[in-house]
């Protein structure tokens, strides 16, 4: 599955799953446009790709502003020529119920999970008209189909990609344009790292989250991006509006019991 002649912007693309969707198609041919708000990890990944034959650069974006946005997509067009696909992988975690949520983080949240997805979808959709077609793959979570306790911004900002997902899918489809959600369950990323960073024995969160899964282990983020590639890739041009689950069985079990032995 090669993305010769193609070029892709990857919201969140610097660390994470947003990392390895760049790597993975740059890898594959593609010209990739690294948006973020982390300016040294992002130059790093462009960088990465450079070095290893690849065809990527860095923009440093605050997804939660639509200009700013709209200005990275417009360069991304000027540098590559046109623009194929959009996988949107930018993405924060807080924790809080309804009760204890404050509102500034509420609004964090939502503006930069669910908010900089539709900015950038916004900003890519002329393009994509303009190439007779594309793919916007947006990476929701598990989360957006069940919830835990104590993660109200974070699940209400997933459940929402779901439905900007459909919604650009029935707008667009007449335009050629596809739109589908991933959601994955739990990945090795810098996010995961950090949320275990907080528990006073992170390694047991880390033994725990792989015990969830009838797997028996979590995800790596390389594995996740694979299912991103196909989506955004026209190997996949039958499927839109649809949601993938790519949580290691995670979901498939009654009351989420833990397992009690590695598979």
């Amino acid at each position: 599955m090669r993305f010769d002649d193609r070029s892709v912007v990857v919201t969140g693309g610097a660390l994470g799953i947003g990392q390895a969707v760049s790597e993975l198609l740059a890898a594959r041919g593609a010209y990739v446009a690294i948006l973020d708000w982390n300016e040294s990890a992002g130059n790093e990944t462009a960088e990465k790709i450079i070095t290893a034959g690849g065809r990527a650069f860095f923009q440093k974006v605050d997804v939660s502003d639509f200009e700013n946005v709209n200005r990275a997509v417009e360069n991304a067009g000027k540098v590559f020529g046109k623009l194929n696909a959009l996988v949107v992988s930018a993405g924060i975690q807080r924790y809080g119920t309804a009760e204890t949520t404050p509102e500034d983080q509420w609004n964090e949240v939502l503006d930069i999970n669910l908010r900089g997805a539709w900015h950038a979808s916004r900003a890519i959709i002329p393009y994509l008209k303009k190439q007779g077609g594309g793919s916007i793959v947006n990476v929701s979570s598990v989360q957006a189909l069940a919830s835990q306790q104590n993660v109200l911004a974070y699940t209400v900002s997933k459940h929402g990609l779901l439905g900007l997902t459909r919604s650009i899918a029935m707008d667009f489809a007449r335009d050629n344009i596809r739109a589908n959600a991933l959601c994955p369950g739990t990945v090795d990323t810098p996010m995961l790292k950090w949320a275990a960073s907080l528990d006073p024995d992170p390694q047991a969160v880390y033994d725990a989250c792989s015990r969830m899964h009838p797997l028996g282990r979590i995800a790596q983020a390389r594995e996740i991006a694979e299912v991103a590639a196909f989506l955004a890739h026209e190997s996949s041009s039958f499927v839109t509006g649809a949601v993938w689950t790519v949580d290691g069985g995670l979901l498939t079990q009654i009351g989420g019991v833990p397992q009690t032995d590695a598979v």
